[in-house]
């Protein structure tokens, strides 16, 4: 049984979260609290799996909840109630870098109470199930099996609970002393291709993870960078801007129409998947609104493929930490196209879902701990060029 805390000031809320986790046969609500002070105590009272926290609160608000409890409790999962807005995306991100783990958004103009509980439900649940699994170290498998209403969250086929997930033949872990083995690909011939692109899709931790990989990577980088995180509208322009002032890339969130240009890095925007179109010698930005896929707009998989049409060989991918498996399916084209793909590992991602997926499949080239990435994606763009001095600032 995994065990809840819910701390928000609105009465309203809090009734709105525990109605929405009733009925899971898997979850309980231990408790409340109306603000983060008092959640402190309930914490150690209650000894909750995981806590979901509002922002905006008296006495204590969510940051400052956050940061305090770090310091006694440095994994408890902790899932921020964000309004769907220019500040709420801005204090959600300040509660991420803050020590939170995931989010939330609260309903905006839905019809009734029991569509506000549905939303609240879907978005919920499946994040309690995913980080609740990572935290304990005698639970199933990071990856989270398929939650109500959401086929898209399936774990990779021929997996076995608590089994090591499968590799390519002799690819070497993050972990000294181990290997992991798996589906056999097609050896490398000559040299590496030079690297013209970097890829990367994230989800769930993807907003920490994202930030230590760009601030590692040099501000004359010769590629540009395209990057799905799973994240809503609004959230993703507010992501930009806050990576923009904190890396020394410049970072925009992407427009239709964008060419791309080396030491960039172009965000897909929120509920809009990110494509790449080739106009004569430039290749610009398509924004599309089609379907979701993995149950995600932007989806990974939209972007992996598309890269692989224009790119191929010649590309380099990086699934960072998330739930569920999207960017799989988009690796597999970047590798039928021939292109390397990079997975982060178990052990750094707050959920080894997108990434475990694709190293399930035996798509992963590589699987390294988070603090490694950067430098093998330098060494990697570095491959083919004349080598310059490194500037790290703009």
């Amino acid at each position: 049984m995994i065990r809840v805390l819910v701390v928000d000031d609105s009465v309203v809320v809090r009734r709105l979260i525990v109605d929405s986790l009733t009925g899971a046969p898997d979850i309980e609500v231990v408790g409340t609290a109306a603000n983060g002070l008092l959640a402190q105590a309930k914490i150690d009272q209650l000894k909750p799996d995981v806590v979901t926290m509002d922002i905006e609160m008296p006495q204590m608000d969510g940051i400052a909840a956050v940061r305090e409890l770090r310091k006694r409790h440095k994994h408890l999962p902790v899932i921020m109630f964000s309004t769907l807005s220019a500040a709420g995306a801005s204090a959600t991100l300040e509660a991420l870098s803050a020590g939170a783990t995931d989010y939330v958004t609260k309903p905006s103009n839905v019809g009734s109470i029991q569509e506000s509980i549905a939303a609240v439900r879907e978005q919920l649940i499946p994040k309690i199930h995913a980080l609740a699994r990572r935290r304990s170290p005698a639970g199933p498998p990071t990856r989270p099996g398929p939650p109500p209403g959401r086929p898209g969250l399936a774990p990779p086929p021929g997996s076995r609970p608590g089994a090591v997930v499968p590799g390519r033949p002799g690819l070497t872990s993050s972990r000294p002393g181990t290997s992991v083995t798996g589906p056999a690909r097609p050896v490398r011939r000559g040299p590496p291709a030079r690297v013209d692109i970097l890829a990367i899709g994230s989800s769930t931790g993807g907003p920490d993870a994202l930030t230590k990989v760009l601030q590692a990577l040099p501000s004359d980088l010769p590629v540009p960078i395209v990057i799905t995180q799973h994240m809503p509208p609004v959230f993703t322009k507010m992501f930009a801007e806050r990576l923009d002032r904190s890396t020394p890339l410049r970072v925009v969130e992407a427009g239709d129409g964008m060419e791309l240009a080396p030491g960039t890095v172009y965000i897909a925007p929120g509920d809009k998947h990110l494509v790449l179109q080739r106009r004569s010698t430039a290749t610009v930005i398509q924004l599309s609104g089609a379907p979701p896929e993995n149950s995600c707009r932007p989806a990974v998989d939209v972007m992996f493929r598309s890269v692989a049409a224009l790119f191929g060989a010649s590309a380099f991918a990086t699934v960072l930490t998330g739930m569920g498996y999207d960017g799989r399916g988009g690796a597999k084209v970047l590798r039928e196209a021939g292109a390397e793909i990079m997975a982060q590992d178990e052990a750094s991602s707050v959920v080894w879902g997108m990434p475990g997926a694709v190293v399930g499949a035996g798509l992963a080239d590589e699987i390294l701990p988070l603090d490694r990435i950067a430098a093998v994606l330098i060494k990697r763009v570095q491959t083919g060029r004349v080598s310059r001095p490194t500037a790290v600032s703009r």
